[in-house]
């Protein structure tokens, strides 16, 4: 057999490695799509949960999952928040500031591109004289495919409890 042929078997089977990578790549990336989702009804108008939702100055007083450890909430500005799932699971996250309409939306968005990012929304909805609250965050990338969002919804739920409690209570 001549060397030519041989560098070009090889070549072939390292391009057909190389395309079902990448294949494989494509395929986990749009699939990798997952969602949290917790509503909440609390007995106030919109206009106090927004200042007790962005009064992060206070969250050690009621919020046991986000506390803001770095930056400002304000439109454009990165931040950088401990977010406790459980007691095991304490890490730091950072993100950016997307948009921000007093008394109805805070969304925020951060995570690696590609592999696993996070698009997180704090919805206000007046219901009467209540506010629903709604905590919303879609992921995407291919991380998604091999991670379990349910701890992260069990922390959402948990926040929306403390929010209601500190706001009720205030």
């Amino acid at each position: 057999m001549n060397q030519s042929f041989l560098m070009n078997l090889l070549n072939s089977k390292w391009m057909i490695a190389l395309t079902i990578l990448v294949l494989l790549l494509v395929i986990l990336y749009f699939t990798g799509r997952k969602s949290v989702h917790d509503e909440i009804i609390i007995h106030s108008n919109p206009e106090k949960v927004w200042a007790v939702l962005t009064d992060t100055d206070n969250y050690d007083y009621w919020n046991p999952v986000m506390k803001l450890i770095d930056g400002a909430i304000e439109e454009g500005n990165k931040v950088k928040y401990r977010f406790t799932q459980d007691a095991d699971n304490v890490s730091e996250i950072p993100s950016r500031v997307k948009k921000m309409i007093p008394n109805r939306l805070l969304n925020q968005a951060g995570g690696l591109p590609g592999i696993l990012s996070f698009d997180h929304q704090y919805t206000l909805e007046p219901v009467a004289d209540k506010t629903k609250v709604i905590i919303h965050e879609d992921y995407r990338g291919i991380g998604v495919n091999f991670w379990n969002p349910e701890p992260v919804e069990k922390a959402y739920i948990k926040l929306n409890h403390a929010l209601k409690a500190r706001v009720e209570s205030l």
